[in-house]
């Protein structure tokens, strides 16, 4: 830094010095968002195409078929690992959490199985009865 002796002197180097501030703010400003573009055109092209993947379903529902298939699964899976929650329970059926919600719902609805706790703390129990093996 240059040694000023007149305020007026003094103002003008602030001014520069602020100019600079600024201009590398903006700099950054630009690099960070061109990475952010960059980055996020990829990430958009990428969930776009796994969409395209999954056949899409008219009504957004599904099959009933595919329910009864999907609660046969889980409670086979429930028989032999009693009193888990849906996020162990579903990489066994192949579902998530969310997928699994109305196959166990009727399943419950059956008498099947019972659950205990709330939330994330869900435990599923299957229900001894005839024909079903006991826990």
């Amino acid at each position: 830094m240059t040694n000023t002796t007149t305020p007026q002197a003094l103002g003008e180097h602030i001014e520069r010095l602020v100019q600079e501030y600024i201009l590398a703010g903006r700099e950054a400003a630009r690099t960070a968002m061109e990475r952010a573009f960059a980055t996020g055109a990829g990430v958009q092209a990428k969930a776009k195409k796994q969409r395209q993947q999954v056949a899409p379903r008219a009504s957004g529902r599904r099959p009933s078929g595919e329910l009864v298939t999907l609660g046969e699964r889980l409670y086979a899976a429930l028989c032999k690992t009693p009193g888990e929650t849906m996020m162990v329970l579903g990489p066994a059926v192949g579902g998530s959490a969310r997928e699994l919600h109305r196959p166990m719902e009727l399943l419950k609805r059956a008498g099947r199985v019972r659950s205990v706790g709330t939330r994330q703390a869900t435990r599923y129990y299957p229900m001894a009865g005839e024909g079903q093996p006991s826990p």
